[in-house]
């Protein structure tokens, strides 16, 4: 019989961190994917170099309808116990702007690091096979895979988000919660770009970049956007996409650190209004913020009404999206279990002794910036200090 102490489904960042942790207690543990190799979805993170945690991390960067469920995870689990795992298999780090942090060379230097360790601490894998069925006789589940079937009084679903399906993301994990009682949160797409109308007066800027503010549902991020063919993109807008949903207007301030008022002063009274725009912005923007006959008015002959248009078109730009550009191209998943009845010290299902869920799969979204990987490896060894 292929029994077990643990089973893991999942071998992401949360599975892989889980994993490892219940090992080093002397717990025998089973990992299955369907994927080929362990951590797909780290060794594209941050562009191919992980970005791994972020120093200035805190619960306020979570997102769940359970806003303090994050906290005991994190206390327990810091940004420095990455860098110092990291340290210990002289793996080289980099701080980039934000307080991320990035591996130097490569993703590829964390997943293998982890799978070896846990290989040295005697975990099993078995990957490129299906999960046929679960369920749980007495104390123990029984996991029946394409080829094999396995039995533990433990099992953890590390099965990750929708995201990235095209790196072999699915609803597997949402679909067992349920099997097993569990509630889940609507799921959509989070850390996405969003589309804009067709007849949006923005449109036919793709490929220009520069730092807004960006508002909806009194949250606000001031980071770079970027214009592309289908809306717009870049850090600040998969940020605010977290919080927006269909029918929401956006506010963007395209002058987040000074305001029009001070540059016309700075300007002087002689020029035209769009000469001064062109200084300030890229041509093309500056024409398709304002209108034609503005731009061509001397800075002096600005009326008020004409300085009411100008602050609302510069410092509040008003826009609804149409929507995202959808899961495929979403960097996490919003929603998901509902953390109510999970254990916020081990993740432990309050429905289903013995089961647990980690990551991603969880009601629990981070902002951009290296929170989601964190919180796989904090809830991994929250999940992997208790099983």
């Amino acid at each position: 019989m292929n029994q077990h102490d643990v089973i893991i489904l999942g071998a992401g960042a949360s599975g892989l961190w889980a994993a490892l942790t219940a090992a080093k207690r002397g717990r025998k543990v089973l990992v299955v994917d369907h994927a080929r190799k362990a951590g797909r979805k780290i060794l594209i993170a941050g562009g191919g170099k992980c970005n791994f945690t972020n120093i200035d991390l805190s619960a306020a960067n979570y997102h769940c309808k359970n806003k303090h469920f994050c906290k005991s995870a994190l206390a327990r689990f810091t940004p420095w116990h990455m860098v110092e795992y990291l340290s210990l298999h002289n793996i080289p780090w980099e701080e980039r702007e934000h307080s991320q942090l990035f591996c130097s060379r490569s993703a590829a230097d964390i997943t293998e690091a982890l799978y070896n360790d846990c290989l040295e601490n005697n975990v099993r894998f078995i990957f490129s096979e299906q999960i046929t069925n679960v369920q749980k006789n007495d104390d123990l589940f029984d996991v029946q895979l394409t080829n094999s079937q396995h039995y533990a009084p433990s099992l953890i679903v590390a099965l990750g988000g929708s995201a990235w399906p095209q790196v072999g993301a699915t609803d597997a994990g949402y679909k067992l919660a349920r099997q097993f009682g569990h509630k889940i949160i609507p799921t959509f797409p989070a850390l996405v770009p969003l589309m804009m109308p067709s007849n949006w007066k923005l449109k036919n800027l793709s490929g220009i970049a520069l730092p807004v503010s960006i508002r909806c549902n009194k949250k606000q991020y001031t980071e770079n956007m970027l214009f592309t063919h289908k809306g717009i993109s870049g850090p600040v807008v998969l940020q605010i996409s977290a919080h927006w949903k269909k029918g929401d207007a956006i506010e963007i301030d395209f002058l987040p650190h000074t305001s029009i008022n001070d540059i016309l002063e700075e300007a002087g009274p002689k020029p035209l209004l769009k000469t001064v725009l062109n200084r300030n912005f890229p041509e093309r923007l500056a024409s398709a913020l304002i209108p034609k006959e503005l731009g061509e008015k001397q800075v002096a002959q600005l009326s008020k009404k004409d300085m009411q248009e100008l602050r609302s078109c510069i410092h509040a730009f008003t826009v609804i999206p149409t929507g995202t550009e959808g899961i495929k191209k979403a960097e996490a998943t919003g929603g998901g279990v509902d953390t109510n009845t999970v254990s916020s010290k081990t993740m432990e299902s309050k429905l289903c002794t013995g089961l647990y869920f980690t990551g991603e799969v969880l009601d629990v979204l981070g902002d951009l910036g290296g929170f989601n990987l964190h919180w796989a490896w904090a809830s991994g060894n929250a999940a992997g200090e208790t099983v």
